[in-house]
């Protein structure tokens, strides 16, 4: 047993485990690396996406404020012949 200890096979093994163990960590340090970077690429897409929408929708109701058409007059003669129609429902009918 001695033998074995002292042979440098013991040193040899624990090399070969931690360049393992090395090349494990190096490739999971790249998965998630790559992952962290596209995820903070579509961060970047989706804030300018909801900067874009926000002027689209302040452009949209500017648009519609323009193109409103103008209140006329008519629902105050519309309120007076509401009234008048219920003057007439206060007469009873004979």
């Amino acid at each position: 047993m001695n033998e074995v200890l002292n042979s440098g096979a013991l040193s040899f093994a624990s090399l070969a485990v931690s360049v393992v163990v090395l090349i494990v960590g190096l490739v999971l340090w790249f998965f998630i690396n790559r992952a962290s970077s596209r995820t903070n690429e579509q961060i970047e897409l989706l804030e300018a996406l909801l900067d874009q929408q926000k002027r689209q929708n302040a452009l949209l109701r500017r648009l519609c404020e323009a193109n409103e058409p103008e209140k006329v007059a008519e629902p105050a003669a519309l309120t007076a012949r509401q009234e008048d129609d219920d003057i007439i429902r206060l007469v009873a009918e004979r």
